[in-house]
């Protein structure tokens, strides 16, 4: 049993909320919630007596609020998927100032195993350019980014392993052969699967994961959470997890 945490939970979304319901089941406390300017303003003051901050907001935000909880001197779990274009900066930042920042994105235990199979499953497929890779992600109607980020990482992965593939895209916008096609759907409530498929003219491999509710991405914020404190520099899943 670890220690109980004093948690700020930054964006109280849907996973905010499954964030705090599990923190308290596991016998943490929520310091301070912060979903909106207002609340930055009225109770911003308040992050200062957490342990760690766990982040689950937007693109558009996610950086600015790794930034204030630096400021704060709070370490910083974050879940938000679509800023990653800021984070040298961040990163640079964080190892100047002997910050700590945890990113991933996804939480989840599964899909990190997912992700180790992919990279295999890659390295074993990159002879055989008879087989077409293409990813395919489906998510609720609400995820802001598209394609999510863990269809990022793994077509990042494949490609790594394919000198012939340069980039992804969104499946049907200029695709050409160099570039790995990535179906990316929203749908309903689904809190997200992904499926990586190589089709050749005579048998198709596939592998997939299918989250069932947004419990296994909560604890795995959880997990970081608890591991982060007391550290410094940019941390990932695979230190987590040891991968």
């Amino acid at each position: 049993m670890c220690m109980p945490l004093n948690i700020a939970i930054i964006g109280y979304g849907k996973m905010g909320r499954e964030i705090e319901k599990l923190a308290l089941e596991r016998g943490h406390h929520i310091a301070v919630i912060i979903d909106n300017e207002k609340d930055w303003e009225g109770k911003g003051r308040l992050l200062e007596q957490a342990d760690v901050a766990i982040e689950f907001t937007a693109p558009g935000l996610a950086a600015e609020n790794i930034k204030k909880c630096f400021t704060a001197g709070i370490p910083v779990v974050c879940g938000t998927t679509g800023w990653y274009e800021h984070l040298p900066g961040i990163a640079h930042a964080c190892h100047a100032n002997g910050h700590a920042l945890f990113y991933a994105p996804n939480f989840s235990i599964g899909v990190n195993i997912f992700f180790e199979l992919n990279s295999c499953l890659s390295r074993l497929m990159a002879p055989m350019r008879q087989y077409k890779a293409s990813i395919s992600e489906t998510h609720h109607v609400h995820k802001a980014d598209k394609p999510s980020g863990t269809a990022i990482r793994l077509a990042s992965d494949i490609i790594e392993q394919r000198p012939d593939i340069r980039s992804w895209g969104l499946a049907g916008e200029h695709a050409n052969e160099a570039e790995l096609p990535i179906e990316a759907v929203r749908s309903d409530q689904v809190p997200g699967t992904h499926k990586v498929i190589y089709v050749s003219d005579n048998d198709t491999i596939d592998i997939q994961h299918t989250a069932h509710n947004r419990k296994g991405f909560a604890e795995g914020a959880l997990m970081a959470a608890s591991w982060l404190p007391g550290k410094t520099g940019v941390f990932t899943m695979k230190d987590l997890l040891k991968l």
